[in-house]
């Protein structure tokens, strides 16, 4: 017997919504309505602390849309689930943001830890990967986020686990903006500014995660999905073409290169890549191509079902 349930991720970049019917018995999970806004609620937190009155505003129009959403599918409010992450857990008025929620959908936001951020995206990403023709395990299945990156080592279940502050968003507004814009292209030492932080930030994974270990790399979340849609080539995003595609090293590092050296108009002119992404996708290629190079993966499964999905197992208890 399936259970409907809502799921809703927000994340310093994006709020994302999934609802859908699982089978707690099968593990089965038929999408009714998958969606993402772009709300960037996590706009200058890391040089306030404080989460911005028009990022809460983004953020709240994005709930009330999902509201009606949910109410329309006739989910029950028991099986909704809100999780929030980096963003509101860094935030000195993160008691703002969760009555604004608490008032428009009904729940009250999860603020959950970096170590449960890292088992739903697991379940999410790692469920479906089975059968001997699949990718192996020990998977390493990384989440490039907003503001933190995720790190998750295991085979049916997590077995280490590391959250850091690395993300696209985080990265960029720290080394890639002066005077409120974006640079365009960026310089040779603000690339090895971002490029000193990502690798300390690796060295603090691997003092809890086992980097070398795993047989397959699984990349999750809005960059890693973008590198794929521009390694294919894509007219337009297309999440069926980009589920368990495998991106090389060497289109990561071309990619890589290619969008450090372009201006925001050349990176707006990328048909697949979506609008709120255009400023931050340089720091996320930059993320996982030291990845993996630190880890030597030779290519990378890219993954539509990540932490959402593992939201909506979890609501389906």
């Amino acid at each position: 017997m399936t259970v409907r349930v809502a799921a809703v991720d927000c994340g310093t970049n994006s709020i994302r919504l999934l609802v859908a019917d699982i089978d707690p018995a099968t593990g089965a999970l038929t999408d009714l309505d998958r969606r993402m806004r772009i709300v960037r609620l996590g706009q200058g937190v890391d040089r306030t602390g404080r989460l911005a009155p028009e990022a809460l505003e983004r953020t709240f129009a994005a709930c009330r849309e999902y509201a009606e959403v949910i109410a329309g599918h006739g989910v029950p409010p028991e099986r909704v689930r809100f999780v929030a992450t980096s963003a509101s857990r860094d935030a000195e008025n993160r008691d703002e943001f969760t009555a604004g929620v608490l008032s428009i959908l009904g729940v009250r936001p999860q603020v959950i830890s970096g170590a449960q951020e890292a088992e739903y995206s697991f379940t999410g990403a790692t469920r479906e990967l089975t059968g001997s023709g699949g990718p192996q395990p020990p998977y390493l299945v990384v989440d490039i986020g907003g503001g933190s990156t995720e790190f998750v080592l295991g085979e049916r279940e997590v077995t280490a686990a590391r959250s850091v502050d690395i993300g696209c968003v985080r990265l960029t507004e720290r080394h890639l903006v002066s005077g409120g814009v974006v640079a365009d292209p960026p310089t040779p030492q603000q690339v090895a500014e971002v490029t000193a932080d990502i690798d300390a930030a690796l060295d603090q994974a691997a003092a809890a995660v086992p980097l070398d270990r795993a047989r397959t790399l699984v990349g999750l979340a809005g960059s890693v999905t973008s590198i794929s849609a521009i390694a294919q080539d894509l007219p337009g995003y297309d999440p069926a073409a980009i589920h368990h595609s495998r991106v090389g090293i060497e289109q990561v590092r071309e990619i890589t290169a290619r969008l450090l050296a372009a201006t925001h108009a050349e990176r707006a002119a990328i048909p697949s890549l979506h609008e709120g992404r255009v400023d931050v996708i340089a720091s996320g290629a930059l993320i996982l191509l030291r990845i993996m190079e630190r880890t030597g993966a030779k290519e990378v499964v890219v993954s539509e079902h990540d932490i959402l999905d593992g939201i909506g197992f979890a609501a389906a208890g």
